[in-house]
């Protein structure tokens, strides 16, 4: 009869091991997927008026790296890039942020007012925090060309070698560990 209570308590702890080891590797697996995911918040409350370019734009950039993603931040938190509108030409500060860094986009009117795409600019302004230079002279189909693609572009979705560039710069948390650039860059044309 002791043999047998053994061998029903090994049974039992070993089917309890056997059922808790897929949720146990689940969680794990989730941990390591999300720990590779750079989380940066944004504050737009002063960015009245451009509310839906900021939503498309920060839409086109959370569908197109991996390993990145921006998210408004709730009031009264803090937030890693802060979006404001301005009546000049738009600006923003060269990434690539980090968790707990300082990033600044400036929307300007003076852009919109010449014809240029509300969405393209926010897409365009937030590259830059993410680490992404101008690239001058450049066609409509590289987000950062900017304002060289002319008034007509409506492009607001990084090109392939943008996207990766931007994965680059956040791969294995790097931008975690890498400081700010901090350099402001106009985007007049």
């Amino acid at each position: 009869m002791l043999h047998f209570r053994r061998l029903v308590i090994a049974g039992t702890a070993a089917a309890a091991a056997l059922t808790m080891a897929p949720a146990a590797n689940a969680v794990s697996a989730t941990a390591g997927t999300s720990a590779a995911v750079v989380t940066l918040r944004y504050d737009d409350s002063q960015a009245r008026g451009w509310e839906t370019a900021i939503a498309a734009g920060v839409a086109s950039w959370n569908s197109n790296v991996d390993n990145v993603k921006l998210v408004e931040a709730q009031p009264g938190t803090r937030a890693e890039i802060q979006i404001v509108a301005t009546s000049g030409w738009p600006q923003a500060t060269i990434g690539p942020v980090r968790p707990g860094g300082r990033g600044r986009v400036e929307l300007g009117s003076q852009a919109v007012t010449q014809g240029y795409d509300k969405t393209r600019i926010a897409a365009h302004e937030i590259g830059h925090n993410l680490g992404l230079p101008d690239t001058k002279p450049g066609p409509c189909s590289q987000l950062m060309s900017g304002s060289a693609a002319g008034t007509g572009c409506r492009n607001a979705v990084p090109d392939a070698a943008e996207q990766s560039r931007v994965e680059s710069a956040y791969a294995n948390r790097s931008a975690a560990r890498t400081p700010d650039r901090g350099r402001l860059v106009v985007d007049a044309p």
